[in-house]
Parts: structure tokens; sequence; C-alpha cells
């Protein structure tokens, strides 16, 4: 399990209309690999509605079609929900998604 990774989560929350979803995983990878039980993800959804907090993934990563992580929607999930790997963000995307997620949060560049 790494940083970029993307996962099917079966009944993400009740208050999710799909019975499943893929998120990615935006911990920072010494968390993952930690004892801790949960990490943050960001989910992927199939619209994609041009805001800088969203990143365009697609085939490329695993999914059937054209997607966008929404990094404004971030949540915790307990690892053990993260069993259906569907692919891993390249590191081009990575970048972009730490640029949306810096947005996301309101980090400044110094």
């Amino acid at each position: 399990m790494n940083r970029g990774d993307l996962f099917r989560v079966k009944h993400p929350s009740s208050k999710d209309p799909k019975r499943s979803r893929v998120f990615v995983i935006v911990s920072r990878q010494i968390l993952i690999e930690s004892t801790f039980s949960i990490v943050v993800c960001a989910p992927v959804y199939s619209r994609h509605d041009g805001l800088s907090t969203q990143v365009k993934i697609g085939i490329k990563e695993g999914l059937k079609h054209e997607s966008s992580i929404h990094c404004d929607e971030l949540i915790s999930i307990s690892k053990n929900k993260l069993t259906d790997f569907v692919g891993s963000l390249p590191e081009e995307k990575i970048f972009e998604l730490n640029e949306a997620l810096k947005i996301s949060l309101d980090i400044p560049e110094y």
C-alpha cells in the first residue's frame, strides 16, 4: 500500500449513493506503513468540474473511464477497507495531486 494507490471501496459511506467508489491514498508514506489503522484518502468521481483542486485521471491509472480526484472531499478510511486495488498514480499525477492538495488546504507557497 502506497501513497497514490487507488482502491475501490464498497459502501464507502451512508451518504454516498454508489455501491462502491474509488479512492486514492493521500496520506504520507510513513503513516501508511505504520500501525495506525486509518489513512487519508480523496474520492474519485466520473465528473470533472475544472477546479484547481481536482486532478484528471483515467484508463492509464487503472480506471474504466476518464475521472477526477476531488481533493476538497478528503476522508479517513480504515486500511482494512482498502483491499480492491485498482492502480497507482504515476509520478506526474502525484505532482498534480500535491498541487491540488496545497490549494484545497490553503497551504501557501514559500
